[in-house]
């Protein structure tokens, strides 16, 4: 019986959560003139193509696009290695003061992020970063490291310290340990954080906002967000043809890695 309702329930929360992806494939497919906030349960026609398409095209969603990857790329891969070496570092070689540099470390998440805009914007204006790919890679890299750091530090904590102490009385240097020892048997939970760091990049608007102006640099969910304004000319339908467009790649990147996520993140709780 018990079974029956713990399937039951989840059946109601999975339909639930179904609702909003229905509607927003249901009016995304429509055409601009049979859009109507009145009708947004009852489909109608089958433009989605066409109007993904116009989005791309209003918006310059194709250079989004590749900024967007590049930043979602690059700036995850930085960090999960320097939050690996911080990790590594206090856990690994004991470093001096270990918990206090992971506390100082981990302690930039403490502050919103909405404290720092002002002060980030003028000094990316002064020192040329503004609107340029290097500043946004540079702040996306800066953001990801405090999570990267606590989570590898976490899992490098479940590792032995013998096996450090092994690899040095087999004459292995401190970053042939670090990068053939280590890095190995965390690589797991090094995917895991770049998924989640990744995910975090790419469905990113305040920072895109704040330090971009151009659409060869502004991430795509800011690019996407322009749309909606009053100069944007986009209609509704397709808004939300480019909103299902955006969304694709982060779902997809979860459905195939979905196993491999799962583990790292249950390694890394030791």
């Amino acid at each position: 019986m018990s079974r029956v309702i713990r399937t039951a329930v989840l059946i109601v929360l999975g339909a639930i959560w179904l609702i909003p992806v229905y509607l927003l494939l249901v009016n995304a497919a429509k055409s601009p003139d049979e859009f109507s906030t009145t009708e947004v349960w009852k489909p109608t026609d089958l433009s989605l193509f066409g109007n993904i398409a116009e989005a791309m095209e209003l918006s310059g969603l194709g250079d989004s696009v590749l900024s967007t990857l590049v930043y979602a790329v690059v700036s995850p891969t930085l960090a999960v290695l320097v939050g690996a070496a911080a990790g590594f570092a206090i856990v690994a070689l004991r470093l001096r003061h270990g918990f206090a540099w992971f506390v100082a470390i981990f302690g930039g998440t403490v502050f919103p992020l909405q404290m720092i805009l002002l002060p980030m914007f003028d000094a990316y204006s002064r020192t040329g970063l503004f609107d340029t790919r290097l500043g946004m890679v540079m702040v996306y890299t800066a953001i990801s490291i405090p999570f990267s750091a606590f989570v590898m530090r976490n899992f490098f904590t479940g590792i032995a310290h013998s096996v450090f102490e092994a690899a040095v009385l087999e004459g292995a240097t401190t970053w042939r340990i670090f990068t053939r020892v280590y890095l190995p048997m965390a690589s797991s939970a090094l995917v895991a954080v770049f998924i989640l760091q990744a995910t975090f990049i790419w469905n990113d608007f305040l920072l895109g906002l704040v330090l971009s102006q151009s659409d060869t640099v502004r991430p795509i969910v800011t690019s996407l967000a322009g749309m909606q304004s009053t100069y944007g000319g986009a209609q509704m339908s397709t808004v939300l043809a480019g909103g299902l467009l955006v969304s694709l790649p982060t779902v997809v990147l979860f459905l195939c890695t979905q196993k491999f996520f799962a583990r790292g993140l249950a390694l890394g709780q030791y």
